[in-house]
């Protein structure tokens, strides 16, 4: 009988990963920080279980346990060490990699730009010249059909932004149970639909003006008013309620 052996180095790795993956699965389920996410929420995870859930995975020497209380020391420096550090410097320290520091360099930008927002700084729309202000610059290159409904409220701004579709505008892709659902359960005061010619030009065809014409029927038998419907070329838009179309 032929008995083929493996590569003694990586056999060795796979070994030391068995231990590092022992040291996770070892401690009490209830412990474990994804587990403890779930059943008590992420206000209960401490700073290291928080990191050890971003990075996802130890070293080869470390359990993302003890490599994320490593990192969440900061070289002596905390938070404030990840705050401020480069890609470089995360990656002096042994065990984190150019993706591993990626990932935490991301998690702390997206923190501190949440940080920053306030409600008062939403958008408003008031006029089709608005939305095209909003919306030109990240829809005018798509190389499909985006169909998106931004959901208003009574101050007239923007509370969210929701993909409907993407593909060509037809009934089956922009089903009015599929635009409403998050009118209704955001309880918008109104919608505006917006969605891309990707030809550049944004000449509304016989599907955009039947399919606004219907999507205008439903939303005033569900008490969410179609406010308008732009069409973003390259550059150039259309608004069917300022062209007579609703």
């Amino acid at each position: 009988m032929m008995v083929k052996y493996g590569n003694n180095k990586q056999r060795n790795v796979r070994d030391r990963q068995r231990v590092i993956e022992m040291k996770i699965n070892d401690m009490p389920v209830q412990e474990r920080p994804r587990e403890k996410l779930f059943k008590y929420g992420k206000e209960s995870l401490s700073i290291t279980e928080l990191v050890a859930i971003l990075i996802g995975t130890g070293s080869r020497n470390k359990s993302a346990v003890e490599l994320a209380a490593m990192i969440a020391a900061g070289k002596g420096r905390g938070l404030g060490f990840l705050a401020e550090c480069t890609p470089e410097e995360l990656m002096s320290m042994e065990g984190v990699g150019r993706a591993k520091a990626c990932e935490l360099l991301a998690a702390v930008e997206l923190g501190r730009r949440m940080a920053v927002m306030s409600p008062d700084k939403r958008d408003r729309i008031a006029t089709a010249e608005d939305v095209a202000r909003l919306f030109m610059e990240k829809m005018r290159h798509y190389k499909k059909e985006h169909f998106v409904s931004h959901l208003i409220n009574s101050k007239g701004e923007v509370i969210e932004e929701v993909t409907v579709s993407i593909g060509d505008l037809n009934s089956s892709t922009t089903h009015p149970r599929e635009v409403f659902v998050e009118a209704v359960r955001r309880s918008a005061g109104s919608v505006i639909f917006v969605h891309n010619h990707p030809s550049g030009d944004p000449a509304p065809s016989e599907a955009d003006l039947d399919t606004t014409s219907r999507l205008v029927q439903v939303g005033m038998l569900l008490g969410i008013p179609v406010l308008d419907h732009i069409i973003i070329g390259d550059g150039r838009y259309v608004s069917l309620k300022a062209e007579g179309h609703m």
